[in-house]
């Protein structure tokens, strides 16, 4: 029996995010020592993404609101694994990370992230 090639499918989805994406990052907010303190470090990392609205059928009002986006971002070349509390920057906006989804079928490629996002 023939495995499905998981890094073909990736491979398909950056291209497609590449072709009608943009630039943006996805920054990271490390939090302060606990015993030192001191402030958080800030790092960013450039991604490939598409930021969408999600259809109006989906939006409740409570868990997605009618200013979310649906925020796809190409595994290729990303340097981390996108969650909840990062923050996303897309065309000049930053959304915060909601909920996350790594899309990762086999527990080795992650295809495609798609994120929450919320102003």
């Amino acid at each position: 029996m023939a495995t499905f090639d998981y890094a073909e499918i990736q491979a398909v989805a950056h291209e497609l995010i590449e072709e009608f994406g943009q630039e943006g990052t996805v920054k990271r907010i490390t939090p302060p020592d606990p015993v030192l303190g001191g402030d958080g470090t800030e790092t960013s990392y450039p991604a490939t993404l598409v930021p969408m609205t999600y259809d109006q059928r989906y939006i409740n009002g409570t868990t997605i609101l009618t200013s979310d986006r649906q925020i796809y971002v190409s595994s290729v070349g990303l340097a981390v694994v996108p969650q909840v509390g990062d923050i996303v920057s897309a065309g000049g906006v930053e959304y915060h990370v909601i909920n996350a989804d790594p899309n990762n079928y086999d527990g080795i490629a992650n295809v495609v992230f798609i994120v929450q996002g919320r102003l």
